[in-house]
């Protein structure tokens, strides 16, 4: 019975950032992004997405998941000179480092059976989004002022997978998908970086949060105008209709219109809070116009 007292099970809870669940919603929003407007181009059963879509979901969970676990593994003695992170149990002793690795290997086993049946552009894809991009971006911290460019790449694997899994190649307008997408993880993760920059400069971690310095608002301007000339760009190539323009377009550039002009990105909360709207609000209101003209093609 002890081992399953709520102070023993909290720690893993904690490692896995399940509360903190914003984090996979922007992992997989760009999926069903993807996901969706290819299912709308090929007319793909509305059952036969759900069950992708179910699917992307888990992996995305998964792979979060693991990648929290990894990143608080190598982070650990960074994460004690940052207020915000020292509590994390890797880095106040709750939760050792083999016990850690034993954990993230169960998540790994559990993402590479997900694609083990697949196409081989799946199974490559996938192999790449689940070793090498998360693997590699720890480290990057240390080395560039860029992480987060990085961090696109892992992000957004899920935009060329969904093409592959539905047509078996990656498609023009997914390409350009997943350049908008990458602009919009600069976006996210630069201000939720910012909550960190004093602890960050002291411990010697590197971000764009730094980079940018005073700067910010006016780069993350250009990466948001990124995002959204690239979401009109495969709108046009898509030839969708006036429901992916006002929603996903038009909605979305007013979100993130409005974000900048509201987030203070010398005050933590105001960083946590922008970014948990781009996981529950702006990622959901570019789904919907997609999801809108995948419904309209499907049931006519």
């Amino acid at each position: 019975m002890a081992a399953c007292t709520p102070s023993r099970i909290t720690p893993w809870v904690e490692l896995t950032r399940v509360k903190k669940f914003a984090g996979t919603m922007v992992l997989f929003w760009p999926f069903a992004w993807s996901l969706t407007m290819i299912s709308r181009t090929i007319k793909l059963p509305i059952t036969s997405y759900a069950v992708v879509i179910a699917e992307g979901f888990a992996g995305a969970c998964l792979l979060h998941s693991g990648g929290c676990i990894w990143n608080d593994i190598l982070d650990r003695d960074f994460d004690r000179q940052v207020e915000r992170t020292k509590h994390r149990p890797l880095a106040d002793g709750r939760i050792s480092v083999p016990a850690a690795l034993l954990f993230l290997v169960l998540h790994l086993c559990v993402l590479v059976r997900m694609i083990w049946f697949t196409e081989p552009m799946v199974w490559q894809i996938g192999l790449v989004s689940i070793f090498l991009l998360p693997g590699i971006y720890p480290l990057m911290k240390r080395v560039t002022y860029w992480p987060q460019a990085w961090l696109g790449l892992a992000m957004n694997a899920g935009v060329p997978m969904a093409s592959a899994i539905l047509t078996k190649t990656v498609s023009r307008s997914t390409m350009v998908l997943s350049v908008g997408a990458w602009a919009w993880t600069i976006w996210y993760d630069t201000i939720y970086a910012c909550q960190d920059k004093k602890d960050d400069t002291q411990a010697g971690v590197k971000s764009t949060a730094l980079l940018f310095g005073d700067w910010t608002k006016p780069v993350l301007s250009f990466f948001g105008t990124i995002l959204i000339s690239c979401l009109a760009t495969c709108g046009i190539l898509n030839q969708a209709g006036l429901p992916y323009f006002i929603i996903t377009v038009g909605g979305g550039t007013l979100l993130l219109v409005k974000e900048l002009w509201q987030v203070n990105l010398d005050i933590p909360k105001s960083c946590w809070e922008t970014f948990h709207r781009n996981g529950f609000v702006f990622g959901a209101v570019v789904w919907l116009g997609i999801a809108l003209e995948y419904g309209s093609a499907t049931w006519n």
